[in-house]
């Protein structure tokens, strides 16, 4: 009988939700939705921290589309037993166990999606023999969440994630430490927070089989989506929306009508030709902020344009070619104003109104050519669009710890926003980014133990630095659709 009552044979308990039953696969607890016609049908499983019965309207989606679709509590979490040990080596057992248990039910065609967002992203990367993953906002690992690739922590974000996820078998609403305690290390009492901190980055995820990455350009794992999507050897799709950490449901303030996609049905297109082997290659569509557009990504190759620092037709430089950076009053990374104060807390940079509309689509970076006289400093590069009605807007941030003098680069990421003339453009060199970033202690010591926090003084030589940023022409531009460009 290709029912959940039949299939289960008894071993699952319906929780008095039509369509979703709940069966446990090594003792892990797993909520089962079938479509309503005869199989065998092709299933996504979604493995996940965050409570299964979270998704059971997922689950429902994806039914009404012809898949059979599972959610599972992983183990030491909600539902299921065991012990929750974050990002543990059992994932992959518990994945590849959860996949064999599918194939050997009569409603299966022996074909599976492993798909997942955040944590469950995680499962769904490391579960080994998956037909197709599905990766939205990618939590890659514990030293891939923790540290920037470029070294400086990641705290706001970890210790938010922590707090919430991190004791125990359900999750709590408890606030953040206060991110000025000393030192980062203590600042949670909660199993496997110091450990994180000394977890060593792995080889990329990666695979043959296809690949989804969905990303949102406000998400604190953007580039890490980016990155996975390009480093994936099998054919590969990235859909990047203006969208923070929640996708769709976290729209930035630069979206626009045109970037409400039906996550649900372009997933199960995806999922399709996925499965039926029709995919190659590798693409994106990536939305457009501040215009109603999605376009493909452009080769990468492409030169930049670069605004030299320190050039009036540039970026004219405002305040602070020297200046301090002092923990005691670290800049702010949730606050764009700039204060006047004295010593500068900062290099400011600013351009003047653009004269015309500017495309910006792709990578963008700072080069610079700057010095401290700290044995170790952070170099926090944050680009702001002042709009013509004077409101300031983050357009990209980038963070790199530097223990040896010389020019260097820091990435900022991928910009796709689209900026009015009479926009200015405002660049602001700092030592910190705080609280999203740890403070650099300055004295050498790692920012994660250290108790001393020392100011550092800093020079931004003008003539050898600029901003690099990815303008493209419109005529160059190619319009997509993600629900046709996506699935092909």
């Amino acid at each position: 009988m290709d029912t959940a009552a039949g299939v289960r044979e008894g071993a699952g308990v319906r929780e008095g939700v039509p369509g979703v039953t709940t069966v446990r696969i090594d003792g892990l607890a797993t909520d089962l939705c079938l479509p309503a016609r005869p199989g065998p049908h092709p299933a996504v499983v979604l493995r996940t921290p965050y409570d299964r019965r979270a998704h059971r309207a997922e689950l429902a989606a994806w039914a009404a589309r012809g898949f059979a679709a599972l959610a599972q509590d992983v183990r030491g979490r909600h539902g299921s037993d065991g012990d929750w040990h974050p990002y543990g080596d059992h994932e992959p057992r518990d994945g590849a166990a959860t996949l064999r248990w599918v194939r050997d039910q009569p409603w299966s065609d022996g074909r599976v999606v492993a798909a997942g967002a955040s944590y469950a992203a995680h499962c769904a990367l490391v579960t080994p023999g998956a037909d197709a993953v599905l990766a939205a906002v990618p939590a890659l690992g514990p030293a891939e969440t923790a540290r920037e690739p470029t070294g400086p922590e990641r705290l706001h974000a970890r210790a938010g994630w922590w707090a919430a996820h991190g004791r125990g078998r359900v999750s709590t609403t408890a606030a953040p430490p206060d991110p000025r305690r000393l030192p980062v290390r203590d600042l949670l009492d909660v199993p496997g927070w110091a450990a994180l901190w000394d977890a060593a980055r792995r080889p990329p995820l990666t695979g043959r089989v296809p690949l989804l990455a969905v990303g949102g350009t406000r998400d604190p794992f953007a580039e890490d989506t980016v990155r996975l999507w390009r480093g994936w050897h099998g054919p590969a799709r990235l859909l990047l929306g203006p969208w923070g950490h929640g996708l769709t449901a976290d729209p930035a303030p630069e979206a626009r009508p045109a970037h409400r996609v039906n996550l649900g049905e372009l997933y199960a297109r995806w999922a399709r030709a996925a499965l039926a082997g029709t995919l190659s290659g590798r693409r994106a569509a990536v939305g457009h902020g501040d215009s109603d557009h999605w376009y493909a990504l452009p080769d990468p190759a492409d030169a930049p344009a670069i605004w030299r620092f320190g050039d009036p037709a540039g970026l004219r430089l405002l305040s602070g070619a020297a200046f301090t950076a002092d923990p005691a009053r670290p800049v702010r990374s949730d606050d764009l104003a700039v204060p006047v104060c004295e010593p500068p807390d900062r290099c400011l940079l600013a351009g003047p109104p653009l004269p015309r509309p500017l495309d910006l689509l792709g990578h963008a970076e700072a080069r610079l050519d700057a010095d401290a006289d700290t044995p170790s400093a952070d170099w926090a590069v944050r680009l702001v669009a002042l709009t013509p009605d004077g409101r300031a807007r983050p357009l990209a941030t980038g963070v790199v710890r530097r223990t040896r003098p010389g020019p260097f680069t820091v990435p900022l990421g991928h910009i796709a926003r689209r900026l009015d003339a009479g926009t200015r453009l405002r660049v602001e060199v700092a030592g910190h980014h705080f609280p999203a970033h740890a403070r650099n202690p300055h004295t050498g010591e790692d920012p994660v133990t250290a108790t001393r926090l020392t100011a550092s003084r800093r020079t931004v030589r003008l003539p050898g630095s600029h901003l690099g940023l990815p303008a493209v022409p419109r005529a160059r531009l190619r319009r997509t659709d993600p629900l046709q460009e996506i699935p092909t």
